[in-house]
C-alpha cells in the first residue's frame, strides 16, 4: 500500500510540474503558474516522506495537525468546487435589462481567448434579445494595448452589435471593480434584471459580486472555456471566492 501511495504522489507531483510550465507558458501576465509549483512541492514532499518513511519520526501532534489541516483545506476546496458548478450550466433568462461581460485580458490581435468566449455569448443573447444593452468591463493592465472595455467594445461592434447598445466600463482593475463599476453606471435598481456574462467556472463568483452589490435580479450567463485551461481556473477560482468572503 506505501509503493502505492509513493507512486500516486510522484505521478502527481511531475503532472503538477508540467502543468505549471504549460500555465506559464499561456503568457496570460498571471501567477498562477506558481499553484501548481506548490502543488508539485507539496506531492513531491509527501512522496519523499514516504519513500524514507520519514512519518514514524514526526511528533505524533504534529502529523495529526498536518492531517487536519490538508482535511481542512480539502473539504474548503471541495465545497468551493461545488458552488462553482452549481452555476456552470447557467444560460440565463431572455429580456434582461442589461448584461455585463466581465473583463479579461487583450491582446495585440483582439480578445483573448477566455474574453473572446464571454463577448461571443453577450452576442448570442444580444442577438435573441434585441431590448438589451450590454456594458463591456475592465480597465488597462500593462501587458494590454488597449483597456478591456474598450478592446470589448471594437469586438461587439465589429460582430454587428450597434454602438448605442454598448456602455464601457475601463477603469476597473479586477473582478470586483468590474461588477461594482458596471453597476454604477447603469445606476442599478431593484426592479432589474441583470445578467453576468463570464466563462462557466468563473459565473459563481460574478454573480456572488453581484448580489452583494445590488438586490436587482442578477442571474448568469456563462461561456466556454476551453478544456486544457479548466483545472488551472478551477483551482485559482476557489482562492478568488475565498478572498471575496473572507
Amino acid at each position: 500500500m506505501k509503493k502505492k501511495f509513493e507512486l500516486i504522489y510522484l505521478i502527481l507531483a511531475v503532472l503538477s510540474f508540467l502543468y505549471s510550465i504549460a500555465v506559464y507558458m499561456v503568457g496570460s501576465g498571471t501567477f498562477s503558474f506558481m499553484i501548481w509549483v506548490a502543488a508539485a512541492v507539496f506531492f513531491g514532499f509527501l512522496f519523499f516522506m514516504e519513500k524514507w518513511q520519514l512519518w514514524a519520526k514526526v511528533p505524533k501532534a504534529l502529523r495529526y495537525a498536518f492531517r487536519a489541516v490538508v482535511a481542512a483545506g480539502l473539504i474548503i476546496f471541495l465545497i468551493c468546487q461545488s458552488c462553482i458548478l452549481s452555476s456552470f450550466f447557467s444560460k440565463g433568462e431572455p429580456e434582461a435589462d442589461y448584461i455585463i461581460v466581465l473583463g479579461a485580458q487583450m491582446r495585440s490581435w483582439g480578445p483573448s481567448v477566455v474574453y473572446k468566449a464571454r463577448l461571443d455569448s453577450a452576442i448570442v443573447y444580444l442577438n435573441n434579445n434585441p431590448e438589451a444593452k450590454v456594458v463591456v468591463t475592465g480597465g488597462q493592465g500593462g501587458n494590454e494595448p488597449v483597456s478591456e472595455g474598450e478592446g470589448g467594445k471594437v469586438y461587439l461592434m465589429e460582430q454587428g452589435i450597434s454602438e448605442d447598445r454598448i456602455i464601457v466600463e475601463n477603469t476597473s482593475l479586477d473582478t470586483d471593480e468590474n461588477v461594482s463599476n458596471a453597476l454604477e453606471l447603469i445606476n442599478a435598481t431593484d426592479d432589474m434584471t441583470i445578467g453576468i456574462v463570464t466563462n462557466n467556472f468563473h459565473v459563481f463568483r460574478g454573480m456572488m459580486l453581484a448580489r452583494h452589490y445590488t438586490d436587482a435580479d442578477i442571474m448568469g450567463i456563462a461561456a466556454h472555456t476551453e478544456y486544457q485551461y479548466l483545472p488551472n481556473n478551477m483551482v485559482r477560482e476557489t482562492f478568488g471566492i475565498l478572498k471575496d468572503v473572507f
